[in-house]
């Protein structure tokens, strides 16, 4: 008889722990559905998570069995005809798995394994590999502002930072401490000396000597100052790190009559999974959201993604307001400044090419990356004809991708925000 002890420690939280394990144990089939689920689903959908199905003979685990009882011999055919990474011709008899054969007692099989994904793990192997570029070319990564605080006391200092209270009460404490001592060996020869004097009379010797050891404790008293050097202190002052943010996007969306309500959709749908990115990945950033037709303005998130304002197109107006914005607000070296901007195409042929020279020679050498996306299914328009002539001089910085439905979403996205190898 075999005997088995399990002797590992059953945790509370020993699932949690299994399933951790589990999870990198199995991370490139895990990765290899989430890839899949990106091309199928919709932004919408990203919180539902994801079944992951893994083959039986993946998940198979070692398995202690009893050994054939006695002694007992094995004869192991010869093999003359294999070797391996041969190929096996396929079976006569109609193809594998269709059914025409007929059933067999022998065999056995074991059917896929359906694991689901949480949202949170869902979202941590979608982003994993995702970033945006040139953050770390500023090395603003770790940047820190500074704010002076009070931190106690200290015995040297300025003397506007001098604290008269504590150094009073310092000194205070100082006389006591050094007077205590002497004043109670003066209250004992005191009383010995009026009991020498009661006794024997002023004259004896005993009382001239109780007298000038008693002389000589008044005058150590009397030397002991009322406030020395020592005693002073000064308010302490620190220099406290604060974090301050590091990056700002601008988050720039199309909104004119030809951005009809399907492309409308798919540009929210875009800035909904950037917006869900940034502040998943990075926890000091700030957003700014601008609308345009043939004016632009800045509003905030409820109104960015929800209001149903419509006009004429002048895409050069969103990219003057967001240089305005950036220099005002946004303009010292402490900040990184990315743009996304998600418009159809369709402009004003005249305003094409200002906007063309707006981003190089204003807008582009302030941002670390500017990503324009058009939301187009037909022939690249004047706009992107313009932006194109960009590209040979701001590679690093500046990329454009077509979307031409929803399911190009995510492909796009993780292509304009792959994380780069330094």
């Amino acid at each position: 008889m075999v005997h088995i002890v399990d002797r590992r420690h059953d945790a509370r939280n020993k699932s949690t722990v299994n399933r951790q394990r589990f999870l990198r144990r199995f991370k490139g089939q895990i990765r290899d559905a989430v890839r899949q689920a990106i091309g199928r689903r919709n932004v919408r959908d990203i919180d539902a998570g994801e079944e992951v199905h893994i083959t039986g003979k993946d998940i198979s685990e070692p398995q202690f069995r009893h050994g054939r009882p006695g002694v007992w011999r094995r004869v192991n055919a010869g093999n003359d005809r294999f070797v391996p990474g041969d190929e096996l011709d396929r079976p006569s008899g109609g193809a594998a798995g269709s059914g025409s054969g007929q059933a067999s007692p022998d065999g056995e099989s074991l059917d896929d394994f359906v694991f689901t994904l949480s949202r949170e793990e869902f979202l941590d192997i979608f982003f994993e590999d995702l970033a945006l570029p040139n953050l770390v070319k500023t090395q603003l990564a770790q940047i820190q502002e500074y704010q002076s605080r009070r931190a106690g006391y200290t015995p040297t200092g300025t003397p506007a930072n001098i604290s008269i209270r504590r150094s009073m009460r310092g000194a205070a404490g100082r006389r006591i401490a050094h007077g205590a001592p002497l004043k109670q060996r003066l209250q004992a020869l005191q009383a010995e000396w009026e009991q020498v004097v009661a006794e024997r009379g002023e004259g004896d010797p005993r009382a001239r000597e109780l007298e000038e050891e008693m002389a000589r404790l008044r005058h150590r008293l009397e030397a002991i100052p009322f406030i020395d050097e020592f005693d002073l202190r000064y308010t302490h002052r620190v220099r406290v790190p604060q974090p301050s943010t590091q990056a700002v996007m601008f988050c720039l969306m199309d909104v004119s009559g030809s951005m009809d309500e399907e492309r409308k959709q798919i540009a929210k749908r875009f800035f909904m999974l950037l917006y869900l990115f940034l502040r998943r990945t990075y926890e000091r950033i700030e957003l700014v959201f601008v609308r345009h037709h043939t004016q632009a303005a800045e509003v905030d998130e409820d109104e960015f993604f929800h209001s149903r304002e419509s006009g004429g197109t002048v895409v050069s107006s969103a990219l003057a307001l967001t240089l305005k914005i950036v220099r005002e607000r946004y303009g010292s070296q402490a900040w990184n400044v990315y743009v996304a901007q998600a418009s159809d195409g369709d402009n004003w042929n005249d305003d094409s090419p200002l906007c063309r020279q707006l981003l190089d020679e204003s807008l582009l050498p302030l941002c670390q990356y500017y990503a324009y996306i058009e939301i187009n299914d037909e022939q690249p328009r004047n706009l992107w004809e313009e932006y194109a002539r960009l590209l040979p001089r701001h590679r690093e910085r500046f990329a454009m991708q077509r979307i031409a439905t929803p399911a190009d979403i995510f492909p796009v996205f993780r292509s304009l925000f792959q994380k780069r190898l330094s």
